[in-house]
């Protein structure tokens, strides 16, 4: 049985070709992504939320108030807001933009799969 090694190079927003195991995400999308440029920063991010999180965790553990638990849940949820509108933002501007510039079908395409983000993110 063969084993892949780990990517260790980031990708670079500058034109180079992605690895071949980068290339199809599960969903289908060819990378590299608008975030890919802040992928480093993104994760350090969601690392932050993560811990926030975990912080929620240990409060519920160790009965705190029910109204400062509540304080930490809104501080969470505005984190991960902020995160879901830079990554948006960055899809319009990478994979839309580059959608705009063939036109058609697929400008179209990326239009409402970023109007179909906008309204789950409206919804949650």
């Amino acid at each position: 049985m063969t084993t892949t090694q780990p990517r260790t190079e980031p990708d670079d927003a500058h034109g180079t070709e992605p690895h071949a195991d980068d290339t199809a995400a599960a969903d289908g999308h060819h990378g590299p992504h608008g975030y890919s440029a802040q992928k480093d920063a993104h994760l350090k991010r969601l690392r932050r939320i993560e811990g926030q999180i975990r912080g929620l965790q240990r409060m519920v553990d160790e009965d705190v108030y029910c109204i400062d638990v509540l304080t930490q849940v809104s501080a969470s949820t505005k984190a991960l807001q902020s995160f879901a509108l830079s990554l948006l933002e960055e899809h319009l501007r990478h994979c839309v933009a580059a959608a705009a510039e063939e036109g058609g079908a697929e400008l179209d395409a990326k239009v409402a799969e970023a109007t179909a983000a906008i309204g789950r993110l409206l919804r949650s």
